[in-house]
């Protein structure tokens, strides 16, 4: 099972807590005064629950640091102190020393719960809000000795641990408040459409085109040797046809040829804009009817 620190698993833990920061909170013993140590951070599993708190012993033991498992501890923010339940100064020397540098595996944490699954050392878990005068000696007989049970690497949960990560909820409620949020999405609906045709549109087109024609143009004329007389052989006297001239016009000769005007580009563009919406959402709230007993809420 992987374990992070707290502010590595989630930056803004504060935030949970209003503000309040369980790291450099005094630790001391149980039903007394005298101080142990501090707590320097807090481990966490997987699904962020506390698992362990880090706590320097400077004050028993100098330059050590040892894992104390939440369900050792409680934490009393009234007076920003952590009371250690059935932690002793034997104990507190067993404990494998904590190091930063060194990962955190079974093997490492066997011998840390090992230390604190002791039968003489082991007190059943605490309500949070239990006095620290009322919590029993380690001397006084809490139940019958039972079994000790077996753990496996493959099969171990922290569950099965209830004295040294459990939490004592016999005598407390836990009420859930809910509340409405709105929560925004997006549809994507259909508003129209957009229908592109051609049409064929018709006009009359003039275009000059220069054409050619023949015609034949007779000129008579008075040569200059006239009325020179010739002889009988060079007055050739004939009827009928003597000359033939072909005549030719051109006639203009239109076609029509289609040709690529212009080119038309049809595409979408998505414009965005922000729309408001208002609902009315509910959230409930606790009313609390105590008569005259005294109420704290923290």
């Amino acid at each position: 099972m992987v374990l992070y620190k707290l502010e590595d698993f989630e930056p803004n833990y504060r935030d949970a807590f209003e503000g309040q920061d369980i790291k450099g909170l005094g630790v001391y013993t149980q039903g007394s005064d005298e101080k142990i140590g501090s707590v320097t951070d807090v481990l966490v599993d997987e699904e962020g629950h506390f698992r362990y708190l880090v706590v320097d012993l400077g004050f028993w033991i100098f330059g050590k640091k040892v894992l104390l498992p939440i369900g050792r501890a409680r934490i009393d923010y009234n007076v920003d102190r952590v009371y250690t339940i059935g932690l002793t100064r034997e104990q507190a020397e067993s404990l494998p020393e904590f190091n930063e540098r060194q990962t955190l595996d079974y093997d490492y944490e066997e011998r840390v719960r090992g230390v604190y699954r002791q039968p003489t050392d082991y007190t059943p878990p605490v309500e949070a809000s239990t006095p620290v005068d009322a919590l029993a000696p380690l001397d006084t007989p809490t139940s019958t000795p039972t079994p000790t049970p077996t753990y496996a690497r493959d099969d171990y949960t922290y569950e099965r641990d209830p004295s040294l990560f459990g939490l004592n909820e016999q005598e407390n409620q836990t009420l859930r408040l809910y509340e409405e949020r709105l929560i925004a999405s997006k549809r994507r609906q259909k508003t129209g459409e957009v229908s592109i045709g051609k049409h064929v549109e018709t006009d009359t087109a003039r275009i000059a085109i220069p054409i050619e024609k023949e015609r034949v143009v007779i000129e008579r004329v008075t040569p200059v040797d006239a009325g020179t007389a010739v002889s009988g052989r060079e007055a050739d006297f004939r009827e009928g046809e003597v000359a033939r001239i072909e005549i030719h016009e051109e006639t203009p000769d239109v076609r029509k040829e289609a040709f690529l005007r212009e080119e038309v580009r049809v595409r979408k563009v998505v414009d965005q804009e922000t729309v408001e919406t208002q609902e009315t959402v509910r959230r409930e709230e606790l009313d609390v009817n105590s008569g005259n007993l005294p109420i704290e809420e923290r």
